[in-house]
C-alpha cells in the first residue's frame, strides 16, 4: 500500500476541506470511515456515498457542512441513530457520531451511547471497514488503522475487529456480509471467522427477509458469484435461508445409474450467465431454474432418473420462495417464474429439428422475454464434453435464427388476436359465452401451428369456415 503522506490525495473531493472547517468552528475531530478509504486503499471504483464520524454530534456536524456548501443542501436528520445526511456532487455523505454499542440476545439493533473514535472502530464489523482518515487540520489525511486492516488488504483477508462469535452474534447480518464481501472483493474469509459464522448461523434467523436479500443479490451481482454460495453453503447458512437450493445438493445411485449434482450444476449455470448480463433477476432465474427437480426426482428402471415437470413444479416454487423472504411479489417474481417454467423449452427445441411451430410457441409464450430466456438456456449448457457443448451452442444459433425469421414473418411476440371478441359477437350477433372463447382460442392456435397468416383477412376466412361447422351464421 502507498506511504501515510500519499492518503492526502484521497481527499480532494472539496467535501472534506469543507468538512474539516467545519469540524474545527464546532471544536470536534472528523474522520472518514469505512468503505472509502478501502476502495481508495484497493484502488476500486468509488462508491456514491461515504461515511463520516465526528466525535461529537454528527447531526451538528452535517449541518455545518450544509451551512458551508455553495448550495446549502437539505440535511436529512434521523434522530433515532444520531445520524444525517446530505447530497453534494452526486455523493450520499452520511455523519454519524462516535458510539459505542451493546447489543441483546433477540435484537440487531444495538442500545448506543457516545464514545470516542476507537469505540467506534470496535464496533465496525471487520478491520477493512474500520480504516479512518483524519480531516482534522493539524493531521489532515492520516490513516488510523487499529487493527492491521490495511495488512488483511494486502493478504485479501476478511476478519472482524473483536472476537468474530461477539461480532456476528450482535449483528447475524455481518455474516451475510462476511460473505458478500469475499465474494465481491475476491477475498479469503479468516478460518476463526469462518467457524464462528457456522457456530453463529442460527442468529441470521432474527434478520429480515428484505436485508437478507440485499446481500444475496449483492452476492448474485459479483463476476462470480458461485464463491458466495459455496460459503454459504459450508457455513449452513444456505440451507436456513434457501433451502430450496440446498434440497439439491448430492448425487444419488440406484442400480448404477445416478445424476449430476444440481446444486453444482446450478452454480456453474450462474457463473455462466454472470458474464452475459447485470440483470439480478434473470440471474436469480439461473440460481433457480431447477429448484423443482428435488420435489419430482424419482428412479425408474425403464429410464433412470427423471424430473417431469420440474420446470412448472419450480415456476410455483418460486412464489413461495419470494413470499416467503419478502421478495418483490410484483413483475420481477412473475419474470423469474417464467423464466424457470420456460427454462428447457429452448434447450428441447435445440436437440431436435427445429419446426416453425415449436418456434412460434415459444415466442408466443416469452414474449417480450425471448431474449433473456435464450440467454439463460445458453448457460444452461454445462457438459464438459466439447464436441457436446459446440454442438449445444450452434444449435442455439439456428434457433436464435428460426426466432428472427419466424418473428419477422409471423409477429406473435406479444400476440394481439387479428379479430377481437367484440367483432366476433358483432359478426354473429352474439352475447357473451362460451362460443367466442371457442373461435378465439382456435383462431390463436390456427396462427400458431401455420395453418394460416397472423392477419385480419385470412384469420376472418379461417374463422367463417370454422363458425359454420359450429352452426354459427353471420348476421
Amino acid at each position: 500500500m502507498e506511504n501515510k503522506t500519499s492518503y492526502k490525495e484521497a481527499l480532494n473531493n472539496t467535501i472534506f476541506s469543507i468538512t474539516s472547517q467545519a469540524a474545527t468552528e464546532l471544536n470536534v475531530k472528523s474522520y472518514v470511515i469505512g468503505g472509502f478509504v478501502r476502495d481508495f486503499l484497493l484502488k476500486r471504483d468509488f462508491k456514491k456515498d461515504i461515511d463520516i464520524v465526528a466525535v461529537g454530534s454528527g447531526i451538528d456536524l452535517a449541518q455545518k457542512v450544509s451551512s458551508l456548501l455553495p448550495k446549502k443542501p437539505k440535511v436529512q436528520i434521523f434522530k433515532t441513530y444520531g445520524t444525517a445526511m446530505l447530497r453534494f456532487e452526486e455523493i450520499d455523505i452520511e455523519f454519524v457520531g462516535a458510539r459505542k454499542e451493546s447489543y441483546t440476545e433477540d435484537s440487531r439493533n444495538p442500545h448506543v451511547e457516545t464514545g470516542t473514535l476507537e469505540d467506534d472502530q470496535n464496533r465496525r464489523d471487520f478491520t477493512i471497514n474500520a480504516l479512518a482518515l483524519s480531516l482534522d487540520e493539524s493531521d489532515f489525511g492520516t490513516l488510523v488503522d487499529p487493527f492491521n486492516g490495511v495488512e488483511d488488504l494486502k493478504n485479501q483477508i476478511i476478519r472482524t475487529p473483536l472476537n468474530p462469535d461477539i461480532t456476528y452474534s450482535d449483528d447475524p447480518l455481518r455474516m451475510m456480509r462476511a460473505i458478500r464481501f469475499a465474494t465481491q472483493l475476491g477475498f479469503t474469509i479468516e478460518e476463526e471467522s469462518l467457524k464462528a459464522i457456522e457456530r453463529n448461523k442460527e442468529r441470521i434467523k432474527i434478520i429480515s427477509g428484505e436485508r437478507i436479500i440485499d446481500e444475496l443479490n449483492k452476492i448474485l451481482s459479483a463476476a462470480v458469484p458461485s464463491v458466495g454460495f459455496k460459503l454459504l453453503l459450508e457455513t449452513g447458512l444456505l440451507h436456513i435461508i434457501l433451502p430450496e437450493l440446498t434440497a439439491l445438493q448430492g448425487v444419488e445411485e440406484v442400480e448404477g445409474q445416478t445424476h449430476k449434482d444440481n446444486f453444482y450444476h446450478t452454480l456453474e449455470v450462474v457463473d455462466n450467465i454472470a458474464p452475459n448480463t447485470e440483470d439480478v433477476w434473470l440471474r436469480w432465474a439461473a440460481l433457480l431454474h431447477d429448484i423443482g427437480k428435488a420435489p419430482t426426482k424419482k428412479f425408474s428402471k425403464k429410464v433412470g432418473w427423471t424430473f417431469h415437470g420440474h420446470e412448472f413444479v419450480g415456476g410455483k416454487m418460486v412464489k413461495k420462495l419470494f413470499e416467503r423472504l419478502h421478495m418483490p411479489m410484483n413483475q420481477k417474481m412473475k419474470f423469474v417464474s417464467k423464466m424457470v417454467m420456460l427454462s428447457s423449452r429452448p434447450i428441447v427445441l435445440s436437440q431436435d429439428i427445429v419446426t416453425d411451430s415449436a418456434v412460434r410457441r415459444l415466442v408466443f409464450d416469452a414474449g417480450e422475454d425471448i431474449e433473456s430466456l435464450m440467454t439463460l438456456c445458453e448457460a444452461d449448457i454445462t457438459t464438459k464434453n466439447p464436441n457436446k457443448f459446440k454442438k449445444y451452442h450452434n444449435n442455439f444459433k439456428i434457433v436464435r435464427q428460426k426466432i428472427v425469421e419466424v418473428e419477422e414473418r409471423d409477429h406473435v411476440r406479444n400476440f394481439q388476436p387479428p379479430i377481437t371478441g367484440e367483432e366476433i359477437m358483432e359478426i354473429f350477433g352474439l352475447q357473451p359465452g362460451r362460443e367466442i372463447g371457442v373461435l378465439k382460442e382456435a383462431i390463436k392456435e390456427a396462427i400458431l401451428e401455420g395453418e394460416i397468416h397472423n392477419d385480419h383477412e385470412s384469420a376472418y376466412a379461417f374463422m367463417m369456415e370454422r363458425a359454420g361447422k359450429m352452426g354459427l351464421i353471420s348476421k
